[in-house]
């Protein structure tokens, strides 16, 4: 009876812990990075089976919201988490997938600019500061 609570309790134990790592932890390998910005378009070239990073300039302070607009077609590439960091004293938020099999697909980043959390700019100078970061992925065969 001992021998089958630890084990009980082991399992408990683990089922805990692996909960609490999936819930916002952060992903410590972010593949390839690629830069992006408000307004670019940046051609993005892998190949299946590699881990990349989305990395748009990120000043929270000053309003930036990053959100994922468009997710790429998902035979192409999964998206695995958002992650913020700071990079040089700046900030930097990644938005990390894992490319899939063959083909071409378009990922959308938008930042609403000091959007409070809706989706749409509030004020005129918040339209004019808010953007898209457009990033063009084609995978290739390993």
């Amino acid at each position: 009876m001992r021998r089958r609570r630890a084990g009980i309790a082991s399992v408990l134990l683990i089922a805990a812990l692996t909960a609490g790592c999936g819930g916002g932890a952060a992903v410590s390998d972010l593949g390839v990075v690629v830069k992006g910005a408000k307004g670019a378009t940046v051609p993005v070239e892998l190949r299946s089976g590699q881990r990349f990073s989305l990395a748009v300039p990120d000043d929270r302070s000053a309003g930036d919201s990053w959100t994922l607009e468009a997710l790429p077609d998902a035979t192409v590439a999964s998206f695995i988490s958002k992650e913020a960091r700071r990079d040089d004293a700046r900030g930097v938020t990644y938005f990390v997938f894992n490319a899939k099999r063959s083909g071409t697909s378009t990922i959308r980043l938008y930042d609403c600019w000091r959007c409070g959390g809706a989706t749409t700019p509030p004020t005129e100078e918040s339209r004019l500061r808010s953007g898209e970061a457009i990033f063009d992925l084609t995978v290739s065969p390993r």
